[in-house]
């Protein structure tokens, strides 16, 4: 079997640190392609500054990024002492937590919706409120977080199989499926920014996978090519809406044609493989023996 050579590589593939990048345009070159194409004397838009072109480019991403060009991306942490982890810099929501065993399989783990940091006010001996000068002083932790997080935790997550709940076999009936697991919880503090975990998680590792707004690097900020006319339909519209010149009739146009092409780059993007999905029916017809 014959080697590709380093040079080969990056002409299949792309360059060393990025291979594979053939699939994507970069939102440099849209908004360099939509100036040519779109905008000039005897165009749609005989006049558009460049930073508008940019602006709406930016927003386009953003807006496809969430469920069309579905922008994922994770991390891998080892829970500190503190049992919290900063939420990502372009976090925007979460897809799942996870932690990995040791194994190497990741193993997901569900929001407790019972609890959450509330902001905890200082008291003194008698109740009343203590002030900062003109205001409320506040503690660092509520005590509804430091109890969550000092609940012992007498449970090896690694061991998934044993015998544990055998003698509560048909006693669980009505138990919330969402409790109904041995894999800890989490909660996430939105104002402060940060995930607060059950001590189940201390010094495990743990994966959060995330919904990013695409905006990032100018490395970061790429189209996948499926989804390249659904940008310029997006940025079109978007520009169009802005000018008090273009004909009504141009601006619907444009809103149907991005409707349109956003479809088209859903359905294109969906990643329907007919043979993986053969394979899953084939296991659904299995006979189960009760």
């Amino acid at each position: 079997m014959a080697i590709l050579s380093d040079t080969q590589n990056s002409y299949y593939s792309g360059s060393g640190d990025s291979f594979g990048s053939y699939q994507f345009v970069s939102l440099t070159d849209i908004i360099n392609a939509f100036i040519f194409t779109y905008t000039g004397e005897n165009k749609i838009f005989p006049k558009v500054q460049r930073t508008e072109v940019a602006f709406h480019a930016q927003r386009a991403l953003q807006e496809l990024s969430f469920d069309t060009l579905k922008s994922f991306k994770s991390q891998e942490i080892e829970v500190p002492p503190s049992l919290q982890m900063i939420l990502p810099q372009d976090y925007v929501s979460y897809i799942k937590f996870s932690y990995i065993d040791t194994s190497g399989i990741k193993n997901i783990i569900y929001p407790t919706r019972i609890t959450q940091n509330f902001t905890a006010i200082s008291q003194d001996s008698n109740g009343n409120y203590q002030f900062t000068g003109d205001n409320l002083t506040l503690q660092s932790e509520s005590d509804a977080w430091t109890n969550f997080k000092n609940i012992e935790a007498n449970v090896d997550l690694d061991d998934y199989d044993d015998d544990t709940y055998t003698d509560l076999l048909g006693s669980r009936y009505g138990v919330d499926p969402e409790h109904a697991h041995t894999n800890g919880s989490f909660y996430i503090d939105e104002n402060a920014g940060k995930v607060h975990f059950s001590s189940h998680f201390s010094g495990k590792t743990i994966a959060i996978e995330y919904i990013s707004d695409g905006l990032g690097t100018e490395d970061e900020m790429k189209v996948h090519k499926y989804a390249e006319e659904a940008m310029y339909k997006h940025i079109a519209y978007a520009v169009s809406c802005t000018y008090k010149n273009i004909p009504e009739y141009v601006v619907g146009r444009f809103k149907k044609e991005k409707r349109a092409a956003t479809r088209q780059a859903k359905l294109r993007l969906s990643k329907f493989n007919l043979e993986e999905l053969t394979q899953v029916l084939r296991g659904k017809s299995k006979i189960i023996k009760h």
